[in-house]
Parts: structure tokens; C-alpha cells; sequence
């Protein structure tokens, strides 16, 4: 780690522990600048997704900045709220005291963020750090170089180096080197499962806590008794939104035997309903982020049979939203998650079939489920681990700032998105303020005799 990068990070112990960040003026200064600036650059956020992802200027919005403006918005509306301590019963065993649980600001942390949304999974997080009164050291996907460079710019442009600091560069060498270098009080990664579990392990040598919000195959049922027609244009919505490159989007469909060819038949009409019969001059669908991926999904596509689309154009960069059936279970394409443009959909003949193939991909990010029959609702719910979900929709869970977004087991732990940013970034410190007019003498040895005022007492 270069010596003035590692002094940078001390620079940020030293302001954090001035507590400049910790009042509520502060804090909301520092939302509503990043707001307003955001606002400034929103012609200029527009052009660096395009030239990342080329996403369009609504699809930009409704799934990178507009998120974060609503985080934001939430956030000033709210701050002073979730700053408020939090005044909770005493026991009797402590009479006359009083009990209350501040909120206090983990310290210096650091945002590690990925290429696929690259505005809004790096600002989000940085929000609740800024709201909970931290210090931050964020680093934008170097996959996505233009968003990078504008976050970079827009960031430097409100906030000194010492409160929020951006740190750019090949991930593989300038998080690992960060972590050695600095003992950061909270890391918040966005990724994959296999990034995750290393950097779970060099912050682990520290004590360093995390959030880690990761990825896997996130199912998407539909039932028999599913209204068909719009499952299939929630699903082509949910999956096939940034070329399908969401973590949470469906990765295979289980669709029950006796409605797989009509809701394959569905799909491929909303498919052309949305991106057009071609999908390559559609404004509204994207590009694969780099070669590396278009390869690996070009080979993941070889494990089953093509239904619909399947064109390919690796200068482009471009994979045309594609169904797959006959895909064997056991194959890479139902091991491993996709994160592209491809859609398995494999038949299931009852619900105890359906849910013996989830479980084989153990605690996904999300999981989707198409029926009228609440009782099977409750079933699924209840039965299966996953991060969150939605019935009768896919996706759209992320949307609401009031639900913690985060996954289970492999597929992340911790959450975020509106309070729960907030309480991601702060520990609870629990004070209980005992008066000095009444002491209890029975607190006090010789304990003698006391047994039964204890057991009274202390239950």
C-alpha cells in the first residue's frame, strides 16, 4: 500500500475521532449535498452508464439514480428520528434507574461496490454510512471506468479527502493492500460469494465486522394456478433488466409441468413486446460488461437447448434475452449463478420437486413465487431460506427503502436500504443511569439471608 494512501486512512481515524461527523447538522448537510450534487451530474450520470452498461437515461433512473435519490430523500426526512436514543424499560431489580440505547457511529469505514449497478450499489451504502456519522472510504468497480471516474469527481467535488475518500484501482490489489494496511471499523462489500468469503477472511484476521451482500440462484416458481400471461411479463421484466446482470433477478425458472409451454409462449412474447423482435437496436437493452463474461455466458449457453433468442455479438458485446429448456440440473448452468441474459426453465411435477431442486442451491438472494393459493405462499415462505423475495412480482422488493435488502448464509449476512442503512452504520450502546437519592442496601454483601428477596427480585 503506497505510504500517503495508508496516511490518508489515519487522516480519517484522526477526523472521525475530532467528532466533526457525529452532530445532526452535520450529517444532513453532507446528505443533502450529495443529493444536490447528484442532481448537478444527472445528465453527466446518465452518459457514464450508457458508456458502461449502455443502460438508457429511464433505465439509468428507475434502477441506479432514482434509488439513490429515494435513500437519500428518506434518509433527510428521517435522520433525526433514527439519531434519537432509544428509552427502554428498567428492571426492577435496578429501580429507580433509567435505561436507553444511543446510537453510535461505527468509525471509519469502507464500501466496496461492483460493476453491474455501479451508482447506486456504491452510493447507497454510503448513505447509511454518512447518515450513521462515519467516515468512508468508498471504491468504485474499476469494470465500469466511466461511472468510476464521475462518482470520483462528484464526490471530491463536496466532500474532503479526510471524511469521504474515494479509492480507485484493480480490485485484487488495492482492497487486499487496503486491509493490511488499516484497521477499518466496519466493510461493506457488494459481489460475488467468492470475493466475499476472501475478503470475509482478511477482515476476520482483524475483527473487522461485515456486511456482505453476495449473490446465488435465485428461483423463480410458477405455480399451476399462476395468471400466466403476467407472470411472463413480470419475470422477462425482473430477469432481463441490465442484460440480466441483477443479483437478484431469477436465474432458472421451476415452472409446474402442466403450464410450461404456455408460459414459455408467454416469455417469448413479452420479450419481443419489450425489447422488440431486435433486441440489439432496442434502447432499452443493455450490453455484457467485458469479454470474460460474454465467453462465460456463451458457454453456459451450450448446456441446454435454445427456445428463443441466443444471437450473439461479441464486439457488441451483446446476447440477445434467451430461453433454455432441457438443461439438466446437474449441469454449470444450474450450479453456478448466471448473472446474464439466459433463462433455464426446467418442469416440476409437484411442490415437494420443486423445492428439493432450491435446495440444492442452498439460501438464495431472492426467491420468486407466481400462485393464487395463499396456502402454498406460506408454504414456500416458511419452508425455503432466502434473502427476500416478492409473489407475484420479481424484483421490485429492492424498490422499497422500508424492507431490508440483504441475503442468508451464502448469500450474504447483514442488511440495508432506508433505516436499516442507518443501522447498518451504527452500534447500539446500551447506558443505564442509576440516581444517587436512593441506593438499595440489599445489593451489598453480607448476602446472607437474601436468597428468597433474589429469586424475587432478579426472574
Amino acid at each position: 500500500m503506497d505510504f500517503t494512501v495508508a496516511d490518508q486512512f489515519r487522516n480519517m481515524r484522526i477526523h472521525f475521532e475530532s467528532a466533526v461527523t457525529r452532530p445532526y447538522a452535520f450529517r444532513k448537510k453532507q446528505l443533502a449535498a450529495l443529493r444536490d450534487s447528484l442532481l448537478q451530474h444527472e445528465d453527466e450520470i446518465y452518459a457514464a452508464l450508457y458508456a458502461d452498461l449502455k443502460k438508457s437515461r429511464e433505465e439509468a433512473y428507475a434502477t441506479e439514480l432514482g434509488l439513490v435519490l429515494g435513500e437519500l430523500n428518506l434518509a433527510l426526512r428521517r435522520l433525526r428520528e433514527w439519531m434519537e436514543p432509544i428509552t427502554v424499560p428498567t428492571d426492577l431489580v435496578n429501580f429507580p434507574s433509567h435505561s436507553r440505547i444511543y446510537k453510535d457511529p461505527l468509525g471509519v469505514v469502507m464500501i466496496i461496490s461492483p460493476w453491474n449497478y455501479p451508482l447506486q450499489l456504491l452510493l447507497n451504502p454510503l448513505v447509511g454510512a454518512i447518515a450513521g456519522g462515519n467516515c468512508a472510504v468508498i471504491k468504485p468497480s474499476e469494470h465500469a471506468p466511466a461511472t468510476a471516474a464521475l462518482v470520483t469527481k462528484i464526490i471530491t467535488g463536496i466532500f474532503p479527502a479526510e471524511y469521504v475518500f474515494v479509492l480507485n484501482g484493480p480490485g485484487k490489489e488495492t482492497i487486499p493492500a487496503a486491509l493490511h494496511a488499516f484497521r477499518f471499523d466496519h466493510l461493506f462489500y457488494t459481489g460475488s460469494t467468492m470475493v466475499g468469503r476472501e475478503l470475509y477472511q482478511l477482515a476476520a484476521a482483524q475483527l473487522v465486522p461485515v456486511t456482505l451482500e453476495l449473490g446465488g440462484k435465485s428461483p423463480c416458481i410458477v405455480e399451476h394456478d399462476a395468471d400466466i400471461p403476467l407472470a411472463a411479463k413480470r419475470i422477462i421484466l425482473g430477469k432481463f433488466s441490465n442484460a440480466g446482470q441483477t443479483c437478484i433477478a431469477p436465474d432458472y425458472i421451476l415452472a409446474h409441468q402442466s403450464i410450461k409451454s404456455q408460459l414459455i409462449a408467454e416469455m417469448k412474447k413479452a420479450i419481443e413486446k419489450c425489447y422488440t423482435g431486435t433486441p440489439a437496436t432496442s434502447p432499452d437493452y443493455g450490453r455484457i460488461i467485458h469479454r470474460d463474461q460474454f465467453r462465460r455466458l456463451m458457454k453456459y449457453m451450450e448446456d441446454g437447448q435454445v427456445v428463443h433468442g441466443g444471437a450473439a455479438n461479441e464486439e457488441d458485446l451483446f446476447i440477445e434475452p434467451t430461453l433454455l429448456d432441457n438443461v439438466s440440473p446437474q449441469s454449470p448452468l444450474m450450479r453456478e449463478e448466471i448473472f446474464g441474459p439466459l433463462l433455464p426453465v426446467l418442469a416440476y411435477q409437484s411442490t415437494e420437486e420443486a423445492m428439493q431442486i432450491v435446495k440444492r442451491n442452498e439460501q438464495p438472494l431472492a426467491l420468486y413465487l407466481f400462485t393464487a393459493n395463499r396456502k402454498m405462499m406460506n408454504e414456500w415462505i416458511a419452508q425455503v431460506p432466502f434473502g427476500g423475495g416478492c409473489i407475484n412480482n420479481t424484483v421490485w422488493q429492492f424498490s422499497n427503502h422500508l424492507l431490508p435488502f440483504g441475503g442468508v448464509g451464502k448469500s450474504g449476512m447483514g442488511a440495508y436500504h432506508g433505516p436499516y442503512s442507518f443501522q447498518a452504520f451504527t452500534r447500539l450502546k446500551p447506558v443505564l443511569h442509576t440516581p444517587n437519592w436512593f441506593d438499595a442496601w440489599l445489593k451489598y454483601p453480607p448476602f446472607a439471608g437474601r436468597l428468597k428477596i433474589f429469586k424475587w427480585l432478579i426472574r
